[in-house]
């Protein structure tokens, strides 16, 4: 019976391997297509706002300046012609600020852990064995996961903050502010569209998403590396120990069973000794 339980705790182990590993396998394809969708979606963005400005002078007016920006929105070098409102004169007027560094950052991020997941979901499907042959490979995807995890949080929020920047200096109210002819009372300036920014906002969720999946994967890694096995291994000889030391407890008991009886047996012999003894002694006194 004890053989039997081993061979069951073994297959169940043996199962739930093999279906870790899969799991690992199927966590990994999901990484990289967050990862596409999270660079793609930013790193693909161009967006245009347009405004108007309405000169006193109706020949000098322009009702629809376009103004079109693009990643990684450095948009201190975005620059668009405007009517002064005085004869037929011109300004160039460019857009105010640079958040490049923060673009780039989720971007560069998002383009290595594509890279870093195809690269694990090859090894995970085609070198089995050659990555569990030693501890350094789990141990390296181990450190490499946390290492990500930690570096797509970071840079989904920097991105988040740097896209509500980005919302604030292409707002077609704030851009009128940049206009000469907007500041005088007599010329009237207006937004006629605004950029739309489902694209970008779709990449700051998908750039979170990957900070969730990327943190859930630490389990599963983590359980491939010598640290988990050599503690799987210290629990699995406890219960080892538990079990040999249950399987002794019915000898034990037998033992304390035949003292009992023998110690009953001893005192059923005195009783008889002494029942012999007092017959006679009662019989001589009856005399």
């Amino acid at each position: 019976m004890e053989k039997g339980l081993r061979e069951n705790t073994l297959a169940l182990v043996t199962f739930g391997q093999f279906y870790l590993r899969q799991l690992i396998s199927v966590i990994s394809i999901f990484m990289q297509f967050f990862a596409i969708f999270a660079f793609a979606t930013c790193g693909g963005y161009s967006g245009q706002l347009r405004v108007s400005v309405d000169c006193m002078e109706k020949a000098s007016s322009n009702l629809s300046i376009g103004i079109d920006f693009f990643y990684p929105f450095r948009l201190h070098q975005v620059s668009f012609e405007a009517p002064v409102c005085e004869g037929m004169r011109r300004e160039r007027v460019f857009l105010i600020g640079d958040y490049s560094s923060s673009a780039e950052f989720f971007v560069t991020i998002a383009v290595f852990a594509f890279l870093y997941s195809l690269m694990a979901t090859t090894v995970y499907i085609f070198f089995q064995n050659k990555y569990r042959e030693n501890s350094r490979g789990p141990l390296i995807d181990f450190v490499v996961t946390v290492v990500f995890s930690f570096m797509w949080l970071v840079s989904s929020s920097a991105w988040a903050k740097a896209l509500s920047d980005v919302k604030l200096a292409t707002d077609p109210d704030e851009v009128q502010l940049l206009i000469s002819a907007c500041k005088v009372q007599t010329n009237k300036c207006g937004s006629v569209h605004g950029p739309r920014w489902s694209g970008l906002n779709t990449s700051v969720v998908f750039g979170f998403l990957n900070f969730v999946l990327w943190a859930g994967n630490i389990w599963f890694v983590f359980k491939e590396t010598s640290w988990h096995k050599g503690a799987s291994r210290l629990a699995a000889g406890a219960s080892e120990k538990q079990a040999g030391t249950f399987n002794q407890q019915p000898y034990n008991q037998s033992s304390f069973d035949q003292a009992g009886n023998y110690s009953s047996q001893g005192n059923l012999g005195q009783l008889s000794e002494y029942s012999q003894v007092g017959g006679p002694t009662s019989y001589s006194n009856q005399m």
